[in-house]
């Protein structure tokens, strides 16, 4: 009886490890030489996954709670515990939080942040760790490039200045705003940012203009002005944003706004995880 057991646990662990390798094989293979955005669904936070083409991994953002580790470990061969890039756009704890446990069960390569001045308990943390771990930490500023090969690049618009070592009374307002570019795919990351770093990107004459729009602020009435829609010109919209939350977000200003500029919203409390993947040309969703 005891060799049967033994036999049927083996069989079973086999079993299972074929059906893992299948879904990842199956995966690899969908996504393969393109460019992969998935927009995962934390509740009241932000967690994006990047795969590029030539499969470098860049997380903006890690949510409220360490929810983003089951979502990488769908979205990862369960092998593949190396992220290249990992962007804190802010460190409020709906964004920072799921980051702390990253650094502890993935190999990360490099991390940028704004470095300002916060002193909560969680962010004392992810200091502390990136400080024993030695990962190399680079501070955001407006005409960094970050190049993946294949054509594939992610640009620093904001902050405009070194804000390292800066205490501000409103964090949200030093979100990282970055753009991803495959060919003729891209994006716009905006963190939190707010109306006065849009008007700031508006000055700058920065290009703006992208297929997919993250919203900023998940959706807050204080976001996404017509001006800066006009500028971006997106197909889509990402909103992240938790189920009933008490901010009322997304406003209904905003997706009004939206609608009205013919964009389509996709919604995380509604839709979950939100996932694109581009070819450099096209665009396909899945949800």
């Amino acid at each position: 009886m005891k060799i049967e057991k033994i036999l049927l646990k083996l069989a079973t662990t086999f079993f299972i490890f074929l059906l893992l390798w299948g879904v990842f094989y199956w995966q690899s293979q969908e996504e393969k030489g393109k460019l992969v955005v998935n927009f995962f669904d934390v509740g009241q936070g932000d967690a994006i996954l990047i795969k590029t083409p030539n499969n470098q991994k860049i997380l903006i953002d890690g949510g409220p709670d360490n929810g983003v580790l089951a979502k990488l470990g769908r979205s990862l061969p369960f092998y593949d515990k190396e992220i290249d890039l990992v962007i804190l756009s802010h460190p409020h704890t709906d964004h920072l939080i799921g980051l702390i446990e990253v650094l502890k069960r993935y190999k990360v390569k490099k991390i940028l942040g704004t470095g300002v001045m916060h002193t909560t308990p969680e962010y004392l943390v992810w200091l502390e760790e990136i400080n024993g771990q030695k990962i190399p930490l680079e501070i955001a500023i407006r005409g960094q490039s970050f190049d993946f090969g294949g054509e594939t690049k992610l640009e620093i618009l904001y902050p405009l200045e070194n804000l390292a070592g800066q205490s501000v009374d409103d964090l949200n307002n030093t979100s990282i705003v970055s753009k991803l570019t495959f060919k003729n795919n891209s994006f716009l990351f905006v963190g939190d940012a707010e109306f006065p770093i849009e008007e700031k990107l508006i000055a700058s004459d920065a290009d703006l203009k992208a297929n997919v729009l993250k919203i900023g602020h998940h959706g807050s009435k204080n976001a996404t002005s017509e001006n800066f829609l006009e500028k971006v010109d997106p197909q889509n919209a990402v909103i992240s944003v938790g189920a009933n939350n008490k901010f009322g977000h997304p406003s209904g200003r905003v997706t009004n706004r939206l609608k009205r500029e013919g964009v389509e919203i996709l919604r995380t409390d509604e839709m979950g995880d939100i996932k694109f993947l581009g070819d450099g040309n096209n665009f396909v969703k899945a949800y």
